[in-house]
């Protein structure tokens, strides 16, 4: 397919923080995306962590794999994941930030609680874009849902998933998680029933959720962070999800993301790049 057809979505990124990309992706790039997953959910890192309770199914998330699996590079690399993030968010040059593994095996009714990415992050700014990209078809049960306009602020409180916990800001430095549900009128949902080659691309500080998975369905899908033109470093005083140790020696806070484990994907006028 061609970049102009991906990149007909459902939805206004900017607008709205989230948006679906109908078979953005071609069957060799699923290919490269299903023998990642298949070698990743093999060879777990240390950082991976199961992110369901014992008796429920197996949440696997793991992260940072990109180097280790020639398949996940070569997606990464060679799709128009980067092109596509690069003009959602109005880029002139897109870089890796992160690959972010997340599978529910059948079974699993841990659902994923409402949250922002950034908070957990390393990095400060809005032009940036989380790929999460399923393999199996996901059905609207099992999708991720967004608050439409959450994106725009204000950062909410990030907890622990399973025993919500604070551990990266004090109590009370940031505001709670509003109970969505309770005030339908008030937010607007957008969720979305995804084939193998769609794809949903959101910011990283818009709120969303997901449910579990029913029966005998998988839902194995591998997230990408991609920054633009306005990330920067953010160091914290408390471990980021994921970590990056030693980072703060490298690059200084508030300056670009220049450093080999965030190569330049794509750039305006140059497309996709490769190695």
């Amino acid at each position: 397919m061609s970049r102009a057809d991906a990149l007909q979505t459902e939805g206004d990124y900017l607008l709205d923080g989230a948006v679906c990309v109908r078979q953005a992706f071609s069957t060799d790039h699923l290919d490269l995306v299903r023998e990642a997953i298949e070698a990743n959910l093999a060879d777990l890192s240390p950082r991976a962590k199961r992110a369901s309770a014992d008796s429920d199914g197996a949440f696997i998330e793991d992260f940072c794999n990109w180097t280790r699996f020639g398949t996940m590079e070569r997606f990464i690399r060679e799709s128009p994941a980067a092109e596509i993030a690069g003009h959602l968010t109005g880029s002139n040059t897109i870089r890796f930030y992160h690959d972010h593994l997340l599978v529910k095996e059948p079974g699993t009714r841990q659902q994923t609680p409402w949250h922002q990415d950034q908070p957990y992050y390393n990095v400060d700014g809005v032009q940036n874009a989380s790929l999460w990209l399923p393999i199996d078809p996901v059905d609207r049960s099992a999708t991720l849902q967004f608050i439409a306009g959450s994106h725009l602020g204000p950062w909410y409180m990030p907890r622990t998933f399973l025993d919500e916990q604070a551990k990266w800001f004090p109590e009370g430095s940031l505001e709670e998680m509003p109970d969505f549900a309770a005030d339908p009128q008030r937010w607007r949902v957008l969720a979305w029933e995804l084939e193998p080659g769609d794809a949903v691309f959101f910011n990283m500080l818009t709120a969303h959720s997901s449910g579990g998975v029913e029966g005998p369905n998988r839902r194995r899908v591998l997230s990408l962070r991609f920054l633009g033109d306005d990330m920067v470093h953010a160091p914290r005083r408390w471990t980021t999800s994921p970590p990056f140790d030693g980072l703060e020696n490298d690059i200084a806070a508030g300056a670009p993301m220049d450093h080999p484990l965030f190569p330049v994907l794509w750039a305006a006028g140059g497309g996709t790049l490769g190695p």
